[in-house]
């Protein structure tokens, strides 16, 4: 099922780029890569299955509509993927991509991700979400696979050092620190980290090169938050 989701991602994504391209888009080439929301969706597609499999009903889950949450350093924020049950926000799941230009959105990336956790829990915090249980929150990121992503990035350091995991890094191995410390700082309570190269992606070939952050793990993870609340709630979960 994994492999459908990669090969969904290159494919949408191609077809993305050639018709912007065919209309003479100034979103084509670079860009071209990190828009176009519907690349992830077989990622979101497997997160729904695990949530309906957890015995989760069909109307508490949002995806394409209904999606936002209000946020407090800004009024509201459109996530991927919400489970709401008896007006309790149960999870809420991010999934984000990189191909190429990897040097112009690493930090973007990084900040979106920070951001949008640390604006939703300080919400929570403040009573945005009413008396909804601590919610799970995930995120899910897809990186190409290619020289580029895997070389060394040398880092300026003018004034202080950097961590010294951050020296020499890849962009490959930045992207695997950052989904990592996502969860031990507790901004997110899964995350999925998958590599797939461009030529071989369309086969649905891909990797995932921690053993912390795979796939398996986020959708278990998810399923097990979603499946206990289903429970306490009198909603029959399946095995």
């Amino acid at each position: 099922m994994l492999r459908r989701a990669v090969r969904s991602f290159w494919r949408t994504r191609t077809r993305q780029v050639a018709s912007q391209r065919k209309r003479g888009s100034q979103d084509a080439g670079a860009r071209g890569a990190v828009t176009g929301g519907t690349q992830m969706d077989g990622f979101i597609d497997l997160c729904e299955q695990r949530v309906r499999q957890a015995g989760v009903p069909d109307a508490a889950v949002f995806r394409k509509s209904k999606v936002e949450l209000p946020g407090f350093f800004r009024p509201t924020k459109e996530w991927d993927l919400l489970v709401v049950a008896d007006g309790r926000l149960l999870a809420a799941i991010e999934a984000k991509s990189q191909v190429g230009s990897f040097g112009n959105n690493f930090n973007n990336r990084t900040e979106e991700a920070i951001g949008s956790a640390v604006d939703l829990w300080t919400a929570y915090r403040d009573g945005a979400l009413r008396d909804s249980p601590q919610p799970w929150l995930g995120y899910v990121f897809l990186l190409e696979d290619c020289p580029r992503s895997r070389q060394p990035v040398a880092v300026r350091e003018p004034h202080f050092e950097v961590f010294p995991e951050f020296r020499d890094a890849s962009y490959m191995k930045r992207y695997e620190l950052l989904c990592r410390k996502l969860i031990r700082e507790r901004h997110y309570q899964g995350a999925a980290f998958v590599t797939s190269p461009r030529r071989g992606g369309a086969k649905g070939d891909y990797a995932e090169p921690a053993g912390d952050l795979t796939f398996d793990a986020f959708a278990a993870s998810l399923g097990a938050h979603v499946a206990g609340y289903a429970a306490t709630r009198g909603h029959p979960t399946n095995g």
